[in-house]
């Protein structure tokens, strides 16, 4: 039987890419993805069965590819950053059946965002994503609570978008209880690719208004601090 590859392409520069998602694309029959992350590929699909959907079509993405390799394809189905975080990992295993299924890992944005931003996540740190298509509001903000108040580093993914406009200022405001103003925060749009944009600012100084889906939130814990433009997340070693 065919087997099916589940691959996190990482944050969408060709040079984030591991050598073995690499090859496994390369190697395969069928390529299934969310539209825009097909661009990504350039190079890699010519050739090749490639099927892809807009948002929200997660799950029928998931049984395109399924499909393909009970076909008797070896099929890719692609996610950015890592599939097993916020991706098709999840899903592909919860519908797979007895088919061959292998994740090949990738580059998540948050650790792309952090290496353009310094050393923000040395420490231990928790992922939230704002986005309340599948997870209710209320279960993210008692997340948010519980993360600011135990002082962890704090990544946002899926910040803001045209249907949730006011999700990250409700955020900052519950991270603010237990942080100060002048906390560390980094803002990277694009991370990972050409056109990326990156700014360090502070709890008390994020603008919301420049900010939208495609960026990623790095908010620092107690001892982080900026030195230069370089956000820095102690973790503890004796440096002197």
């Amino acid at each position: 039987m065919a087997k099916l590859y589940v691959v996190g392409i990482g944050p969408g520069g060709r040079e984030h890419m591991t050598f073995k998602a690499v090859d496994v694309i390369k190697s395969c029959d069928g390529i299934v993805g969310y539209t825009p992350y097909i661009k990504y590929l350039e190079g890699l699909v010519e050739g090749k069965e490639v099927f892809s959907t807009g948002m929200k079509g997660e799950i029928e993405r998931c049984k395109k590819a399924i499909e393909m390799v009970k076909e008797g394809k070896n099929t890719a189905i692609i996610s950015t950053g890592d599939a097993g975080l916020y991706g098709m990992a999840g899903p592909i295993l919860e519908l797979a059946g007895d088919i061959d299924v292998e994740i090949v890992p990738g580059v998540t944005s948050a650790f792309s965002a952090a290496s353009e931003l310094g050393a923000p996540i040395m420490h231990d740190y928790a992922s939230i994503s704002l986005s309340d298509l599948l997870t209710p509001w209320e279960v993210i903000e008692d997340r948010l609570e519980k993360a600011a108040e135990a002082d962890f580093v704090i990544a946002i993914y899926n910040p803001k978008s045209k249907g949730r406009k006011d999700n990250l200022e409700k955020a900052l405001e519950i991270i603010s209880r237990y942080r100060k103003g002048t906390t560390p925060v980094g803002i990277v749009q694009d991370s990972g690719r050409a056109n990326t944009k990156m700014e360090i600012t502070t709890l008390d100084s994020v603008d919301c208004d420049t900010v939208n889906m495609l960026c990623v939130l790095i908010i620092g814990n107690s001892n982080t601090y900026i030195i230069g433009n370089k956000i820095i997340t102690p973790r503890g070693y004796n440096i002197l």
